[in-house]
């Protein structure tokens, strides 16, 4: 048997305050004490309560603007899904506001009180691990605004999203790497919690096994999508007894600090390690050597997502959760070549 859904009462019961309470400061928390605000978002996010998305029929007069969370406006990788984005809202007229999640000052309790000050049509949200505070607030309660992601998704698949097929991605890596003659392979991990390393990594795992290959615990590096990151792993490849002849890096961010870290300590890429990245960001086919890399559909996937969140702004009744998976392909340039042997 299945356990009940929480309900507004045990958030109420939990935070020491009415169901009144509750109520407001999870639709208009500008309306109680942040003491007040914090003790009911904890109770929600600990309880797992989520309001009902029935009352989305009773929704404000729209506003004409859209709210993109965006978990850091710096990596070049997100500029051209806003493009896209951007392209479909503007043929609607509709206003884009970008928020980056991720700043030190975009505590959750500040980006709550953006959403209501903003009082947005709806979200585009292309951070996964958003706080649960945010996600009970910006789906829920009277006039709250869809909320659609990109990218990346929540791993319970409560909201409808748009992404690539990135398990594929992982699987065209290690296909490439494998028929160039490489049998020790290693990889360059996202985030451990990030739904993009899990896919990525299946996918990954998956065409090794398939190919009567494993990978080396050792010779999986744990990293962050970040240029550091990919620095960090060079070093640790570096420290190998037996190194990987190919590394397979789960974004191109970390493929490009891997190879220049290289590059400072004598090593050639292709000729002494080939390294395929993820994404194909515009600087892919600049760098030097020219990234073999799995292309995302990046500005395809901003314009799915913006069409998506319109038909959703416009239903009348709550519409039906959607997952929308775009294909990838591998993109083959100089960093990879034939196994030296």
């Amino acid at each position: 048997m299945e356990p009940k859904a929480p309900k507004i009462t045990d958030v109420a019961r939990l935070a020491g305050v009415s169901t009144a309470t509750v109520s407001r400061a999870l639709s208009k928390p500008e309306s109680v004490a942040e003491s007040t605000r914090n003790t009911v978002l904890a109770a929600a996010e600990k309880t797992g309560y989520r309001v009902n998305l029935s009352a989305r029929n009773l929704r404000r007069q729209r506003t004409g603007a859209i709210v993109i969370l965006v978990p850091n406006i710096g990596n070049p990788f997100f500029s051209e899904i806003l493009a896209g984005i951007e392209t479909v809202l503007s043929e609607s007229d509709i206003n884009m506001l970008v928020v980056d999640t991720r700043q030190a000052h975009m505590k959750p309790q500040l980006v709550l009180e953006y959403l209501h000050a903003t009082r947005a049509d709806g979200i585009i949200a292309l951070d996964g691990s958003l706080p649960d505070a945010i996600l009970a607030v910006a789906s829920s309660g009277i006039g709250a605004p869809p909320i659609i992601f990109a990218c990346e998704w929540t791993p319970g698949g409560e909201f409808s999203s748009v992404r690539a097929n990135n398990a594929h991605g992982g699987e065209l890596a290690i296909a490439h790497l494998a028929g160039l003659g490489h049998r020790i392979i290693g990889m360059i991990t996202g985030p451990d919690d990030n739904v993009l390393t899990h896919a990525r990594s299946k996918g990954a795992i998956d065409a090794l096994t398939e190919k009567g290959l494993a990978m080396a615990p050792e010779h999986v590096f744990a990293g962050d999508f970040s240029l550091d990151a990919g620095a960090r792993a060079a070093q640790s490849w570096l420290e190998l007894d037996q190194r990987p002849s190919a590394v397979f890096s789960q974004s191109d961010q970390m493929a490009f600090g891997f190879i220049s870290e290289l590059a400072r300590q004598g090593i050639s890429v292709p000729g002494d390690v080939s390294v395929v990245g993820f994404d194909d960001i515009a600087i892919a086919q600049c760098f030097i050597p020219a990234l073999t890399t799995i292309r995302q559909p990046r500005k395809k996937l901003g314009l799915t997502a913006a069409r998506v969140l319109i038909e959703h702004i416009g239903a009348s009744s709550n519409p039906p959760i959607e997952t929308t998976i775009l294909d990838v392909e591998l993109i083959e340039r100089d960093s990879t070549g034939a196994f030296a042997g």
